[in-house]
């Protein structure tokens, strides 16, 4: 291995793989060797019995339909109202001078701490649940679009003015373009800390989710189904991941170098 050296596309597929055989083998072991009590670890087939069990018997599907709503939901939500204001802060100095102390302040409140006050507010059904994203996501994006909008070349921005470009026309054929791949990326990376809020907001006054069936599953010292839960939202989260890079590369090639 040499740094930053790439590999080949299946050897990355290779070492995925393999990671997870490793993963997967040392569960195995701890679990049917006996150096964990199946109280506190379950064992991967009863991990499997019991998320048969729970898709099966107890229409888990619907869990996992509910919960990705809400994610996608409360994220849609962040990224409407986060876009505009990010690419604002970004390209005009006064507009990021007057949003940014109360964007990077904002941004450090935990979004868990406001399901008290959003259960008094929107009570306990989808609307708390969507906010809650909502707050975890969108001063996060905000700040990492403006950026990602704000760190593009100056020597371009000076070259399109100097191409006669309106200010208007620097912001749609200058900034946009060039930061649009770094704020896809962003996109990714913030979908993923969004699936954690979802599932503090699914542990508190939630009839229905992938977090409603985890803590149903601790009251019952079940570590197989919230073990199969957990992996779920890690399945899901995998290919929300690999349907990202592969929709980013096809719509930024340019980005590729």
């Amino acid at each position: 291995m040499k740094p930053l050296q790439p590999v080949s596309g299946g050897a990355r597929i290779g070492y995925g793989v393999a990671f997870f055989a490793v993963f997967v083998l040392a569960w195995s072991a701890a679990t049917f060797g006996g150096y964990v009590q199946r109280l506190f670890l379950a064992d991967p087939l009863t991990m499997l019995r019991e998320g048969y069990s729970l898709l099966v018997q107890y229409g888990f599907a619907f869990d996992i339909g509910m919960t990705i709503w809400r994610v996608v939901g409360g994220f849609v939500l962040a990224v409407i109202v986060a876009l505009p204001l990010g690419i604002l802060m970004g390209a005009y100095k006064p507009v990021e001078a007057f949003l940014e102390p109360f964007v990077s302040f904002a941004r450090y409140l935990p979004a868990s701490a406001f399901i008290p006050l959003l259960i008094l507010w929107a009570g306990i059904g989808e609307a708390q649940k969507l906010l809650v994203i909502f707050i975890g996501s969108v001063f996060q994006l905000i700040l990492m679009i403006a950026v990602a909008v704000g760190g593009v070349r100056r020597d371009l921005v000076d070259a399109a003015y100097t191409l006669g470009a309106s200010d208007s026309s620097v912001v749609r054929r200058v900034l946009l373009p060039n930061a649009a791949p770094e704020i896809a990326e962003i996109f990714r990376l913030v979908l993923g800390w969004a699936w954690t809020y979802v599932i503090v907001a699914e542990l508190i006054g939630s009839s229905s989710g992938i977090g409603h069936m985890i803590t149903d599953s601790q009251a019952l010292l079940n570590t197989g189904q919230i073990i199969f839960g957990i992996i779920v939202i890690g399945l899901i989260g995998l290919v929300s991941d690999f349907l990202f890079k592969a929709v980013n590369q096809r719509l930024f090639p340019w980005a590729k170098a």
